[in-house]
């Protein structure tokens, strides 16, 4: 069965928030969900998790799955994984990434792995999310706003990972407002035609997106789940 890396045109964009629902959907099929966060950066939690993305992901799947295992580099400041280590003073060790991610996929059936900002983040000067997604074989599924703007984000990103040849398994528009203006209501349909890309749900705005069992039901009644466990 596929896993997938979880990546958006920009932060900010609902990736945590998608990626649980996404592993609370599939579970609920009586599929073995694991989700890890291979880096982090962010205000260190007082309690639980370092990094409060990982605490969603956690708290929603409920997996047994050690904290350096599931998100195996942190860095306590709220800025890229590149600027952080160099403020810092923290070396970014790569290999530890592969080496958990491989334990990770021996547990689980399937592996939802979300990523740190957009697909061309720094995590080094010269090594970037896009890379990440490329040496750990997996596919993509990218989750984009409906808002203006969205539409030179997501085809960029979709082009960076054409260019990395990096297979894109299709595309989340999140937030979409039907009562939006022209660019809102036309984006998911617009952003189809010129990438090709399938666009494997349409997610409403949700005025609390932080409440999962509304976001779940939202996933699950918006997305089409059976092409991501086919």
């Amino acid at each position: 069965m596929k896993s997938y890396f979880i990546t958006a045109t920009d932060t900010g964009v609902g990736k945590t928030t998608i990626t649980a629902a996404l592993a609370v959907s599939i579970k609920k099929s009586g599929i073995d969900v694991g989700i890890m966060k291979p880096v982090a950066t962010g205000v260190l939690q007082k309690t639980g998790f370092r990094s409060s993305d990982v605490s969603v992901l956690h708290h929603a799947t409920k997996v047994n799955d050690p904290e350096n295992e599931v998100n195996p580099i942190f860095m306590p400041l709220p800025v890229s994984p590149y600027d952080a280590s160099k403020i810092l003073d923290l070396k970014f060790d790569k290999k530890i990434i592969f080496e958990q991610f491989a334990k990770l996929k021996n547990k689980h059936k399937m592996m939802l792995v979300e990523g740190i900002g957009g697909i061309l983040t720094p995590l080094t000067r010269d090594y970037f999310v896009a890379d990440l997604i490329k040496d750990l074989g997996l596919e993509t599924i990218v989750v984009t706003r409906s808002t203006l703007g969205t539409l030179n984000h997501t085809m960029m990103t979709i082009k960076t990972c054409r260019d990395y040849k990096i297979p894109v398994k299709g595309i989340l528009v999140n937030n979409y407002d039907e009562n939006g203006g022209p660019a809102e209501k036309n984006a998911p349909t617009t952003i189809h035609e010129i990438t090709g890309v399938p666009i494997l749900g349409v997610i409403p705005f949700i005025r609390d997106y932080e409440n999962l069992e509304e976001m779940v039901s939202c996933v699950e009644k918006n997305v089409d789940l059976k092409s991501l466990i086919s």
